[in-house]
């Protein structure tokens, strides 16, 4: 089942791409014209929507600010490495092994090491 996302402004075109062929429904900050904005108007605008958030931005992992359950899911990218390679990378891998409607409702953490899916 398709799910509505939203990548954040810090991550290349591309994430949105990828994602957008992966048959999701995707919107950007960047696009809407919401660059700059602070997290907390960011973060309402994603649940207003009922969007899943792609970021690079680790705060929106910490499960105490975000619990899962309580929102549409956050996937947060974590690479070793600076660049759009890495990132790029990060997503086509979590494409392949974790179908992101099954990550609905979680916040998933993803490194060149590991795919972390908290649950609710």
């Amino acid at each position: 089942m398709p799910l509505r996302v939203k990548v954040d402004e810090d991550l290349p075109i591309e994430v949105a791409e990828l994602v957008r062929r992966a048959g999701h429904d995707v919107d950007t900050v960047v696009g809407e014209g919401m660059g700059g904005a602070t997290d907390v108007v960011l973060w309402q605008a994603a649940q207003s929507e009922r969007r899943f958030l792609i970021t690079a931005d680790k705060g929106f992992g910490d499960i105490r600010v975000y619990p899962p359950g309580t929102h549409a899911g956050v996937l947060l990218l974590r690479p070793d490495e600076d660049g759009i390679g890495p990132l790029i990378h990060l997503v086509r891998r979590v494409l392949a092994e974790e179908p992101l409607d099954r990550l609905r409702a979680t916040v998933t953490v993803a490194s060149p090491r590991s795919i972390r899916v908290r649950k609710p």
